[in-house]
């Protein structure tokens, strides 16, 4: 079974130009997930899907640059016309699409979520954060009775899907034509794996998250 990764880059970002090769906590933000996709194992290919070749010095051995056309650049460009764009770049069984955005996403997360996928047990997989709060949707609470309020750990979970990885088939994506299918699985991520970069504020959360945890390995 062949399993292709690929990272979607963009360097002309509207929200924070340039966020990708910015850096966090003294490191480039797209080497984070560079990094962590370098020690997985089992995937055939691992690419950078970017229309800028500026982004090649970034990348480390083991990784691949892949042009994309610049018409995926566009700020009105959907994720799966990216996604669709890959599947017919590069053939595989079974695809693996992870974030720059997302820059503490673990390579052990991705790797369980895999094998789910090809062991055949699921036709897709994808990362998500459980969160046991009084929500709300369309103006009615979502989870809980509002005349008998349960306890936050008694509440039913709301799941809500996070972009550090979306893993499916390809015979899933060219039937259903999308990232997560008939059958998925859902991993559950930690609320660092669950940062998202999207505008300055965003990275600045990050920037301290990023100061941590160097300071809680420094520790083991």
């Amino acid at each position: 079974m062949k399993v292709a990764l690929f990272i979607p880059i963009k360097l002309n970002n509207q929200r924070l130009p340039g966020k990708n090769t910015m850096s966090l906590n003294g490191k480039p933000l797209c080497n984070y997930i560079f990094d962590t996709v370098k020690k997985l194992e089992g995937v055939d290919g691992k690419y950078v899907y970017c229309s800028d070749e500026k982004i090649i010095p970034y990348i480390p051995d083991g990784l691949t640059f892949l042009k994309r056309s610049t018409h995926l650049d566009r700020n009105e460009t959907k994720g799966l016309e990216i996604i669709e764009a890959f599947v017919n770049d590069v053939d595989a069984d079974v695809y693996i699409i992870t974030h720059a955005t997302q820059p503490f996403t673990k390579a052990s997360s991705i790797a369980l979520a895999l094998e789910k996928v090809t062991t055949g047990e699921y036709d897709s997989a994808f990362s998500a954060i459980e969160m046991k709060d009084y929500c709300w949707y369309q103006g009615k609470p979502l989870n809980y009775n509002i005349q008998d309020i349960v306890r936050t750990q008694d509440l039913e979970p709301i799941f809500a899907e996070t972009g550090a990885f979306f893993i499916f088939t390809k015979a899933m994506f060219k039937s259903e034509h999308r990232r997560i299918g008939l059958k998925p699985y859902r991993y559950i991520v930690d609320v660092f794996e669950a940062i998202d970069i999207d505008d300055a504020t965003d990275f600045a959360f990050a920037e301290i998250a990023a100061e941590y945890l160097e300071r809680e390995r420094k520790k083991l």
